[in-house]
């Protein structure tokens, strides 16, 4: 026990939780805001403030987020007093900021509890995965991992605990996972209380599937369309031809094709090939994979750069180098 939580037995005056949040560069600002906005609404309806905050880097100093908004952090402390430490995602999965082993470490081995989001886990995982049974990301990052090393045995839950280890999907689920977590210190009342207050209208548990990460539909309020996308979804290597998807589904050609029209204004043809295309846009823009192998992971065979190039409007190399050009 920490000599302020001891401090704290000893008094009979309120508890405060205290939160530690590291950044890095590009740091996701949903991220951050779903866990501050959280925390402060809290206080704001409590009988008096429960949880303080503060903001830390690797380096200290002003941190700047994807979107251009700075934050001013100070370095994580050597021996942590925190009862809980958020380290939130960035734009660049292999940001040496990232590698926080020694720190998730420190926090852990003073009882406190880590939270890794979206890249923070994947990075993570990546490093020390073998030391855990079970673990998550966000399904952009499973995908990434998968590529670069091959047998990836993760869920595509919001978030998955193993221990003092919390990795999560980061997002907007950073604001469901504040909001089960506040609830061990507040009552039901308030923590629904703070959902209100964000128009946040159900909140999500740890095993909640991710949407779009191919173990479930998509919400477009047709359970048909909904199976559909999940199919191609599932089959991005080897893509199923349209007649294959309506058997499985037990439909017609023209009712699926009028079910995208009405609902989401294209053709199952055309939307299954952007969904592919989107993939591939991902695996080139963050691996070393070759173009001709991105194009095969994606169903795609020797036609793949001119049609992403009609579709991106540049072909995949000069996409590539301009984005590794541009930071962010």
């Amino acid at each position: 026990m920490t000599a302020r939580r001891r401090q704290c037995a000893r008094d009979d005056s309120p508890r405060n939780w205290q939160f530690d949040i590291l950044l890095a560069d590009d740091f996701v600002l949903t991220e951050l805001a779903g866990v501050v906005d959280v925390l402060m609404i809290a206080n704001r309806v409590s009988a008096h403030p429960v949880f303080e905050w503060r903001y830390l880097s690797v380096n200290g100093g002003y941190v700047k987020s994807r979107t251009g908004a700075y934050v001013e952090t100070r370095q994580p402390p050597d021996r942590p007093e925190a009862d809980y430490l958020f380290a939130l995602g960035c734009s660049d999965p292999d940001s040496p900021a990232l590698s926080l082993g020694r720190h998730v470490q420190a926090y852990t081995y003073r009882n406190a509890q880590v939270f890794l989001l979206a890249e923070a886990a994947s990075r993570y995982i990546s490093e020390h995965g073998d030391r855990h049974n079970a673990l998550t990301t966000h399904w952009e990052n499973s995908v990434l991992l998968r590529e670069r090393q091959g047998v990836f045995d993760a869920g595509s839950a919001l978030a998955v605990q193993d221990g003092p280890i919390v990795t999560c999907a980061g997002m907007s689920s950073a604001i469901d996972i504040t909001l089960a977590l506040i609830g061990r210190h507040v009552s039901s009342a308030i923590k629904m209380t703070v959902a209100d207050i964000m128009l946040h209208e159900k909140i999500r548990d740890f095993s909640t599937q991710q949407p779009f990460s191919g173990l479930r539909g998509t919400n477009t309020g047709d359970p048909e369309l909904d199976r559909c996308i999940e199919l191609m979804s599932s089959n991005i290597e080897e893509p199923l031809p349209i007649n294959e998807l309506v058997r499985i589904l037990g439909m017609s050609n023209r009712s699926l094709e009028r079910k995208f029209r009405t609902l989401l204004d294209t053709t199952p043809n055309t939307y299954y090939r952007e969904l592919r295309l989107a993939k591939a846009n991902n695996l080139l823009l963050n691996t070393t994979m070759s173009v001709q192998d991105v194009g095969f992971a994606c169903g795609f065979g020797s036609g793949f750069s001119g049609l992403y190039k009609s579709f991106f409007g540049i072909t995949p190399l000069a996409m590539r180098k301009e984005r590794r050009r541009v930071p962010g």
